[in-house]
């Protein structure tokens, strides 16, 4: 992944969940990308902490926008990968990390979340 792709993908992102328009953010991944997250067990109910397809996560980022109205997110640091990108950045949960994982369409196919707290 090349940093400068790397960096726009970041800031369209973070800019996306500051818009908190739930399409804009969507629009980054595939209809059937799988998202992983520890929320997603207290959020959802779903023990493996795993979601897969845009109508299932839609619905539980639809839940995290409604519960978090303020919700910004500040970018702190892009890391490129092997056809991947992690972001850093402080959210409503802190110091937060989000590793993705592009198909070869350009979007995004895998996706995981972690927290410092």
């Amino acid at each position: 992944m090349e940093k400068e792709l790397a960096l726009r993908f970041a800031e369209e992102w973070i800019a996306a969940w500051n818009s908190h328009d739930l399409g804009r953010i969507l629009s980054h991944y595939e209809d059937d990308f799988e998202m992983s997250s520890p929320v997603i067990v207290q959020a959802m109910g779903e023990q493996t902490g795993r979601l897969k397809g845009k109508t299932a996560v839609a619905e539980y980022w639809g839940k995290t926008l409604d519960r978090y109205p303020d919700l910004h997110f500040r970018l702190l640091h892009v890391l490129t990968g092997v056809s991947s990108v992690t972001i850093i950045y402080d959210g409503v949960r802190g110091l937060s990390a989000e590793v993705f994982h592009f198909s070869t369409h350009g979007k995004v196919a895998r996706a995981y979340a972690h927290y410092a707290n």
